[in-house]
């Protein structure tokens, strides 16, 4: 699964390179990029401490 999650991110990048015409285009793209990737990264945090039972960021609270 990672290598096509690769695969689907690089083909995404390279989409939104070619649609941003300058510097602040290409860090609007990458900020917002990086919001969305904030949010699957929270939602997958919380989703495995529910399966495994387990704090695993250590903030006190499971899911």
């Amino acid at each position: 699964m990672g290598i096509f999650w690769d695969l689907l991110q690089q083909d995404e990048l390279e989409k939104q390179q070619k649609q941003a015409d300058n510097v602040e285009d290409r860090v609007a793209v990458l900020e917002e990029e990086l919001a969305q990737t904030k949010t699957l990264l929270r939602k997958t945090l919380v989703a495995l401490e529910s399966y495994v039972g387990k704090d695993i960021d250590g903030d006190g609270q499971m899911g």
